[in-house]
C-alpha cells in the first residue's frame, strides 16, 4: 500500500507543480493579451495617422504638379519671348513665333487635335523647339511626329531641337535614333 500512497503522493506533486505551470502561462498570456490589445489601439491611431498624412501628400503633390505645370508654362513664354527678342530684334535674321495647326488626320496624337510647338524660327532653315521641363522617350517620339506634320503641312522638313534640364536615357536614346537635338544641361 505504500507504494500506492507513494505513487499518489508523486502524482498530486506533480499535478500540484502542473498547476502552479498552467497559472503561470495563465497570467504571462493575460499579460500579453493586454499588451495586444494596447499594440491594435497603438497601430488603429498610427494607421488613421498614416491615412491623415496620405491625404495631405496627395493634396500636396497636386499644389506642386500645378506649380510646376504652371513655372513650365510660364518658362516656355519666358524662353520663346527671349528667343523672339535675340533672333528678332538683336541679331535680325529670323522671324520667331509659335506654331500652331489643327492636326485633322491624328498624325502626332491619333485623333484629331490641335498641335503647336514653342518656337519654330524660320529663316532659311526651319527649326521646330520644344522647350520641356522633362523630357521622356514618349514626348521625343511625339515631337518626331510634330516634326513629320509640319513637313507634311508645310514641305519643307524641319531641324528638331529639344530644350530641357532633364531627359532620361531613353529619351535620349530617342532622340539621337529620330535625329533630334537635344539641349540640357547633362
Amino acid at each position: 500500500m505504500t507504494n500506492v500512497e507513494d505513487r499518489l503522493s508523486r502524482i498530486e506533486a506533480a499535478i500540484e507543480e502542473l498547476t502552479k505551470i498552467v497559472k503561470a502561462h495563465e497570467e504571462r498570456l493575460a499579460k500579453v493579451e493586454d499588451r495586444l490589445t494596447r499594440l491594435e489601439t497603438v497601430v488603429e491611431k498610427l494607421a488613421n495617422a498614416v491615412s491623415v498624412h496620405s491625404m495631405r501628400l496627395d493634396s500636396f503633390d497636386r499644389r506642386l504638379m500645378a506649380l510646376g505645370a504652371r513655372w513650365g508654362v510660364e518658362s516656355e513664354e519666358a524662353f520663346r519671348n527671349a528667343m523672339k527678342g535675340i533672333v528678332e530684334g538683336i541679331l535680325g535674321v529670323a522671324r520667331v513665333s509659335k506654331w500652331v495647326y489643327f492636326d485633322k488626320d491624328g498624325v502626332v496624337y491619333g485623333y484629331p487635335s490641335q498641335v503647336d510647338v514653342d518656337v519654330a524660327i524660320k529663316d532659311s532653315t526651319h527649326i521646330l523647339v520644344e522647350v520641356k521641363s522633362s523630357v521622356s522617350r514618349g514626348d521625343v517620339s511625339e515631337f518626331s511626329r510634330v516634326g513629320r506634320l509640319y513637313e507634311m503641312v508645310t514641305g519643307i522638313k524641319p531641324r528638331l531641337v529639344m530644350v530641357t534640364p532633364f531627359i532620361d536615357d531613353r529619351g535620349l536614346e530617342a532622340a539621337r535614333t529620330l535625329g533630334i537635338e537635344v539641349y540640357t544641361d547633362v
